[in-house]
C-alpha cells in the first residue's frame, strides 16, 4: 500500500487531504505540532478507512526540522510515496512593524522546509520511477501583496519552485502539482491576525472542497491548479494588468477595513 506524508496536517486543508488520501486507501505519516489533534485523526482514519497512520510531532518552522522528520521516517522503516507539502503560515500586517522572528519562521516553513522535505523524498521518488508532489502555495503567488508582503512573496516561490521541478521531471514517472487555494474557511486567517483586513469579508471556499481539488489533480498530473473559478480569473487577471494596478488592487484588499 501506498503511504502518503502530509505536513500541516492538525487542521484546515491538511486534515482535508488525510481524509481523502486515507478514503482512497493510502497509508499515512501525519506531521504537525499538535501532537494530540494527529493522534485524534490518525485515530479516526484508521478506525474509518483501515488504514495505517502514523504520527510524528514536529515544529517545522525551525531550522533542520525535515532533515529530523526524514530521519524519523526512515527510522521507522517508511517510504513515501505522495508528499504533501501542506503546512504554511501568514502574518498581516505593515512589514515595518514585523519581527525578525516572526519574518524568519515564517520563511523557514513556507519556504525552506518544504524545499528541504522535497529534496529529502524525491529522489527515492525518481529511483522507483513513481511518486506525486503536491505543494500548497496560493492564489497570492500571483502578484505582490503589501500588508502581507513575506507571505505573497513566499507563496510565489512556491509556485516557481514546483513548476520548474515539474518540467524537470518530465518522464521520470513522478510530478509535482502546485495548488493555489484563494480565500478558504481554515484557521489561517485567525493565525495571521487578519481580523483588521478587508479580505475577511471576502466569500471563503470550502475546504474539502479546495482538498479534493489539489488531490485530483495531483493524480492527474497537473503542474498548477487554481480553486474555483474566480480565483483562476483573478490569478490570470495579473498577467494582464499593469503592475501597479495589480498592487493597489491587491493593497486594497488587505488593508484594513475602516467599518
Amino acid at each position: 500500500m501506498a503511504t502518503a506524508l502530509i505536513t500541516g496536517a492538525s487542521a484546515g486543508l491538511g486534515t482535508d487531504f488525510a481524509r481523502i488520501l486515507a478514503s482512497q486507501k493510502y497509508d499515512l505519516i501525519l506531521t504537525a505540532r499538535n501532537e494530540e489533534k494527529l493522534k485524534t485523526l490518525a485515530g479516526e482514519l484508521s478506525a474509518t478507512h483501515g488504514v495505517k497512520c502514523h504520527t510524528i510531532s514536529a515544529d517545522l518552522a525551525k531550522s533542520g526540522s525535515a532533515a529530523s522528520l526524514a530521519r524519523q521516517i526512515k527510522e521507522r522503516g517508511l517510504k513515501v510515496d505522495v508528499l504533501v507539502n501542506n503546512a504554511g503560515c501568514g502574518l498581516w500586517g505593515p512589514f515595518a512593524q514585523s519581527t525578525p522572528a516572526d519574518m524568519a519562521g515564517m520563511i523557514q516553513l513556507n519556504v525552506n522546509t518544504l524545499t528541504e522535505l522535497t529534496r529529502e523524498f524525491l529522489p527515492d521518488m525518481i529511483t522507483r520511477k513513481q511518486g506525486r508532489v503536491l505543494n500548497v502555495a496560493s492564489t497570492a503567488a500571483f502578484q505582490p501583496g503589501p500588508w502581507m508582503a513575506v507571505y505573497y512573496a513566499t507563496k510565489a516561490y512556491v509556485l516557481s519552485f514546483g513548476e520548474a521541478l515539474a518540467t524537470e521531471l518530465k518522464g521520470t514517472g513522478v510530478t509535482v502539482t502546485t495548488l493555489c487555494p484563494g480565500p478558504t474557511r481554515t484557521e489561517f486567517f485567525e493565525r495571521a491576525k487578519m481580523g483588521q483586513s478587508r479580505l475577511k469579508s471576502m466569500i471563503f471556499a470550502d475546504s474539502l472542497t479546495c482538498a479534493k481539488t489539489g488531490i485530483d489533480s495531483m493524480h492527474l498530473g497537473r503542474v498548477v491548479v487554481v480553486d474555483g473559478v474566480m480565483n483562476w480569473i483573478f490569478s490570470q487577471s495579473a498577467r494582464f494588468l499593469p503592475r501597479a494596478a495589480t498592487r493597489s488592487i491587491t493593497g486594497t484588499i488587505n488593508a484594513a477595513s475602516k467599518g
